[in-house]
């Protein structure tokens, strides 16, 4: 984050839940000149309070501001609220950090632009109390010089960066991510369901868990380097090393009368890339089944 405050700007926040209502106090922090519009716009009374101006429609929002910040529910929801104001939008840069898939940021970016603003595509990794410190960090995608121009100030939600012109490309990342972090999940409601077989409860055995994730998260970015090589060359841990401890895994698990549905589809593709000749080859080969 930056160690300056940005110059007083106008800011337009669209949509005041739990995040939307976080960044418009902290935009009021920074000093800026916020409008803020919510459907319930009882919501908007602490803010207020604070100094925000609560806009009667979107298009009085939106003609307040030269920067707007929208956080809804989804894509469509934006689109529909920006429908009836698109007379309002020429001129003005739209950063929106509604949770969304790549395409639709893609129609929605494409759109936007065709009413004269500049598009912006953001994915927020903060719960609402982490906003505007180191923890939180947002990825943006879309008009570069744009994100450029109000870099400082969106440096004051969070750590940022810019990963491409590509409108979709922040929604791409955040679909990674969040598929990592469903993972990881995954993983560990089957600890705690393979623990409470023998009645171990949950919060010992995920103190472990925890403990032994620290430890195998290291191997990632060397799985990472070894797939961008597209070198799968390992002394270590191979393919068929994992495949069968895998293997032992779900009959140990099903033994518990616990299901596997969860690790089941991994073992499918160790097999697959053992199948096809790779059981010398690294872990991180797996990947190879997935495209």
């Amino acid at each position: 984050m930056s160690d300056t405050t940005p110059e007083p700007t106008t800011v337009t926040v669209i949509g005041l839940g739990n995040l939307g209502h976080v960044l418009a106090r902290t935009f009021l922090d920074q000093g800026h000149k916020v409008t803020v519009w919510n459907r319930s716009p009882g919501k908007a009374d602490e803010l207020v309070a604070r100094g925000a101006t609560l806009a009667a429609t979107p298009a009085d929002a939106i003609a307040a501001s030269d920067l707007v910040v929208i956080c809804v529910l989804d894509y469509t929801t934006v689109r529909d609220l920006l429908t009836p104001a698109v007379g309002t939008l020429a001129g003005r840069v739209v950063v929106n950090v509604t949770s969304g898939i790549p395409d639709a940021a893609r129609e929605l970016g494409t759109w936007i632009t065709g009413h004269g603003a500049a598009y912006v595509d953001g994915a927020v990794y903060a719960i609402p109390q982490t906003i505007g410190s180191p923890e939180a960090f947002v990825l943006y995608s879309g008009d570069e010089d744009a994100f450029g121009r109000y870099r400082t100030l969106l440096e004051t939600l969070g750590r940022v960066e810019f990963v491409g012109s590509d409108a979709g490309l922040a929604a791409v990342y955040d679909v990674a991510l969040l598929s990592g972090m469903y993972g990881m999940f995954a993983g560990f409601f089957q600890t705690v369901a393979v623990g409470g077989s023998a009645g171990i409860d949950a919060v010992p055995v995920t103190a472990l868990l925890v403990r032994w994730l620290k430890e195998a998260i290291a191997a990632l970015p060397g799985f990472a380097a070894e797939i961008d090589a597209g070198d799968y060359r390992t002394e270590t841990s191979n393919m068929d090393i994992n495949a069968v401890g895998l293997a032992h895994i779900l009959t140990a698990t099903r033994a518990q009368g616990v299901g596997v549905d969860l690790l089941a589809p991994l073992q499918t593709l160790f097999e697959q890339q053992v199948s096809e000749g790779h059981g010398a080859e690294s872990l991180s080969r797996t990947i190879e089944s997935l495209r």
